[in-house]
């Protein structure tokens, strides 16, 4: 298989780089449980579920918080979000 550089991508299209970049997507999605969650995101998540535990009315419903992730798969802003977002589906 070629190596594609950077430079190369430029070359192509603007329709050929997106196309590109969901190949490439597709084939770390496939493999989302090999990403593991750093010491900080464990940290985060262990004090958001106490909190929760302390207050579960403050929690939001399911519904809101899809939404949410959606909104930043869409914009790009999450990769973590999307990886989660694909494994539902």
């Amino acid at each position: 298989m070629k190596k594609i550089t950077a430079t190369d991508t430029i070359a192509l299209s603007i329709p050929e780089r997106i196309q590109l970049v969901e190949d490439i997507w597709d084939t770390i999605a496939t493999e989302a449980e090999a990403i593991e969650l750093t010491e900080d995101e464990k940290r985060i998540i262990d004090e958001r579920l106490e909190a929760y535990h302390r207050n579960p009315d403050l929690g939001s419903p399911w519904e809101d918080v899809y939404k949410r992730m959606v909104k930043l798969c869409l914009w790009g802003r999450c990769y973590r979000a999307c990886l989660l977002l694909d494994n539902k589906e």
